[in-house]
This record gives structure tokens, sequence and C-alpha cells, in this order.
């Protein structure tokens, strides 16, 4: 039934104490997290000096966005260059806690060949000499490189060695804003989100080759000789035909000795040799279903004497440096919304509260400028059909114009 007058300022106070009951949910949440970096774009970005030629970044929201203030980030700005840029926060130590590295990549340009990672340093990196060589903890986000490559690296470093993760993970490769989510758990489980949904997750020791297996191959066992693990057999009933063995190559009789051959300048002249079209190459017996095959044979494991678990994989000390060091064949893309937490909700929070909220006005924007670029393209190629037309008129015209001047003095030289 429809509420009357009475029912609607009756629900009023309920609406404003559900608002305020999330507001303050989201205070606690926001209380209870500790961040450890969130980029507002203070000036406290240091680009690399390590080589001379480095591209530059500059601070813009792109040829499209969602709000013109709220999504300006880091654009890469020059072709074929590599880019190294960090910003330094306060040390932390991730250990007994949750990590959480969160940032936004927009590849506007429709990038080609081209990194779109973050790195994750200690404090005694040196960021004037930031490169591909610096030693990093952590190194997540989207790589991009012609048709093959389009993957989200998730690569940890244990004990001074990068160990990258063993699935695959698809990266998006729209020009749109996406947003990147690595979790680090201390029971050593993780989770990769792309765009707040989880697109990867396990546990670290089983999925990236941290250490080594926890159970290995019995030495002291062999395969039985009598354990057939063959699919598939020779039939032995299949015979090779009597007319199978013909030459791959034979003597084209049909060539002849040229007049000008000199046995004394080129050697004694032979019959060329030509392709044999009866040649079948060597013959093989047809395949059949193995009927003894009893399947892989499976070796008995036993545990691995070498194996010593280790509990602090996930765990890193003084992390106080997030970098961006990269390649871009073409430049464009741009990062945005950085954030180090100890806390899942208020990582997504976060993530909705900037990503979520600019995603589709953006979309909606980059649509209505396709639409705008058609419609002056289609306005450019009528007036240039329509110029063309034009021309063939006045070419017609004058064609048939010259005509007629011809006509009257060819009657009057008659």
């Amino acid at each position: 039934a429809a509420a009357g007058p009475g029912g609607r300022s009756g629900g009023a106070p309920a609406v404003v104490a559900l608002r305020l009951a999330l507001l303050l949910g989201a205070a606690l949440r926001s209380a209870r997290a500790t961040v450890y970096f969130q980029e507002h774009w203070q000036k406290r970005w240091m680009n690399s000096e390590y080589k001379p030629d480095l591209g530059k970044f500059k601070l813009a929201a792109g040829k499209f966005y969602g709000d013109a203030v709220r999504d300006k980030g880091l654009q890469t700005s020059e072709n074929s260059k590599f880019y190294a840029i960090s910003s330094r926060f306060k040390p932390f130590s991730n250990k007994g806690k949750t990590l959480v590295i969160q940032y936004t990549v927009k590849h506007e340009q429709k990038i080609d060949c081209g990194g779109g990672y973050v790195k994750i340093f200690s404090s005694n990196l040196d960021q004037k000499n930031l490169s591909g060589d610096s030693h990093y903890y952590i190194m997540f986000g989207p790589d991009i490189c012609g048709s093959e490559t389009k993957k989200v690296h998730v690569i940890l470093n244990y004990k001074n060695k990068p160990h990258p993760i063993k699935k695959p993970i698809r990266c998006k490769v729209d020009g749109y804003t996406h947003l990147y989510t690595l979790i680090i758990r201390p029971d050593q489980t993780y989770e990769v989100k792309i765009d707040n949904e989880m697109v990867a997750s396990g546990n670290l020791e089983d999925d990236l080759d941290f250490l080594p297996p926890r159970k290995i191959n019995d030495p002291t066992v062999r395969k039985p000789t009598d354990w057939d693990d063959r699919i598939q057999i020779d039939d032995p009933n299949d015979i090779k035909p009597e007319d199978w063995d013909e030459p791959e190559y034979i003597m084209d009789t049909s060539a002849e000795q040229p007049e000008d051959w000199d046995d004394a300048v080129n050697g004694e002249w032979h019959y060329p040799m030509v392709k044999n079209p009866l040649y079948r190459g060597e013959w093989k017996p047809r395949q059949i279903d193995n009927p003894n095959y009893r399947g892989v044979w499976p070796h008995p494991q036993i545990d691995n004497p070498n194996y010593l678990p280790d509990f602090s994989i996930y765990s890193y000390e003084n992390i106080s440096i997030i970098g961006l060091d990269i390649w871009q064949v073409r430049a464009g893309t741009i990062f945005d919304n950085f954030l180090i937490t100890d806390d899942e909700v208020y990582a997504e929070d976060f993530g909705d509260e900037t990503w979520g909220e600019t995603k589709g006005p953006e979309k909606e924007m980059n649509i209505k400028q396709t639409e705008e670029e058609q419609e002056r393209e289609r306005v450019t190629e009528e007036k240039y059909f329509e110029q063309r037309f034009k021309k063939k008129l006045e070419r017609k015209k004058e064609s048939g114009n010259d005509r007629a001047v011809r006509n009257t003095v060819k009657k009057e030289e008659l």
C-alpha cells in the first residue's frame, strides 16, 4: 500500500539514522586502518637521474575523464622512453599484518608495449639512481607487449631473489581506468583484484617457488620393467606396401646437354636430378590404442629432507618507497589513487570512492568524444566527395563546351 504523508515523514528519520550509521561505520573502519601511503599529489615524488634521457611525467587527467580534478595523475608523456620516479613515506614492517597495495592505471593511448606496474622498495633505496637494477621487495601490476603479453605481474623478493607468480593473470587492455589491488596476508595467502573483483588468490608458498617442494620422488623406487605407459603402439597387422620404396630424387631424362657445354671446363655432363612424384617418404605403420596401457606410473613420494617451512615469506622490514620503473613505446598512461594500507575493507572503500565514482562519467565522456569524432569524419568525408562530384561536373561541362566550339570551327572550315 502507498504510504500517506505521515508514513513519509516517519521514514525520513530512519533514512537519516541509516546514513549516520554508515558514516559512523566508515569512520570506525578508517580509524582502525593504518594508511602508510595515500597519494593526494603533494609534491613528494622524486625523478630518477640515473640516465639523462629518461621520460618525463606530467600531471594530467587525460583526454577523457570522470572528473577533471580528481582524475589527475602521473602521465607518461614521451614515446619510446624509460621512466623512473618514486615517493618516500614513513618506514614500516608488515610483520603480523595484512599488506594492501592499490592504485589505478589508465592506458588511454591503447598501449601496444609498455609497463603499468609499481614497485615497493626498502628505505635504503637511492631514489636519484632508481633504475631497473634497483633491488625491490614487490613488483605488481599490468604489463602489455604485443598480442602475447597481457598479464598482471606479482613478483615477490625472497632472500634477494625475485619470484614471479606461476598463475597467469590477464590484465585489462581497453583504454579506461582500472583499479589494481594486491593483498598479502600474515597467513601467507594472497589475493589479486581488478576493479574490486577478485581475479586470483592462493597460497604464496604454493603459487611462487620460494621454497623447495614439500614432497619429492622416492629415489629408491624405480618404475617396474613391465609397466607399459605407451598410449599408442604400431599396428602389428599393418604391412608396408611392396611398391612403397621410391627414391626421393630421380634423373630428368628429358633434359638435354647444353650446346655450349665444355667437359674440359664444366666436367662430364649428367642428367639433372628432380623430385620424384612417386616418393611418399619414410613408411611408418599406423598407430592403434595400446591394449596393455596402464597409464602414467605414479612415482611414490616422500618428504623432502631439504624442505624447511618459512612462515615469514610474506613479511618485509623498512617498507618505505613506492616507485614506477617502466618502459613504454607509446606514452599516455596515467597512474593515480595510490594506496598502501593494512586494511582490506578500507582499500575497497577507497577504490569505490575514487575510481568507483568516476569510472562511469569517464566512459560516457569517451563515448561522446568518439561519436563526435565519427560525426566530424563523416562530415569531412561528405564534403570531400561533394567537392569531387562538383569538379567532375565542371570538367564535364567544360569538355562539352570544347566539343561545341570544335564542331563550329569544323563546319566553318568545310
